[in-house]
């Protein structure tokens, strides 16, 4: 998930690392154990948007972060079509993209995603199709 929002493995493993070093030195108090796999979430959520916060007010530009070579491995592992729908992906406003990650690749009901996001499941569907509207016309596909 944090790959797809800031574009890249290292940043991604930063946000990661630094979520579970916050969770190692002071533990979430959570009612329920079941509900931990969503703090995670949200923290790396959050974890990503202020990368991106930093990155946007470092480089003082709006264009989202393409990593500068795929590697031949990478190239190697992911089809040209995958690799298109990253693209597309990062193209995205960030709402949209967060929404998007948070549905189909990590299969998350749109309820989840609305309380991840913290925002109202309707507003998480028209964000949705707002955003796979965007993306077909960014690949060059109708909508279905």
């Amino acid at each position: 998930m944090a790959v797809l929002l800031v574009g890249d493995e290292a940043t991604a493993e930063d946000v990661v690392q630094d979520v579970f070093l916050r969770m190692q030195g002071k533990p979430p108090c959570l009612d329920d154990a079941g509900k931990l796999l969503a703090y995670v979430r949200t923290a790396v959520l959050n974890g990503c948007r202020m990368a991106l916060r930093r990155r946007k007010r470092l480089w003082g530009r709006i264009e989202p972060h393409e990593p500068p070579v795929w590697s031949a491995e990478s190239a190697v592992l992911l089809s040209e079509d995958r690799r298109e729908v990253m693209r597309g992906l990062q193209r995205l406003p960030r709402r949209q993209r967060e929404a998007l990650v948070l549905r189909y690749y990590l299969e998350l009901s749109d309820e989840e995603v609305s309380r991840v996001m913290g925002i109202r499941p309707g507003t998480v569907r028209s964000t949705m199709t707002r955003a796979l509207t965007a993306l077909a016309s960014e690949l060059g596909e109708g909508v279905r």
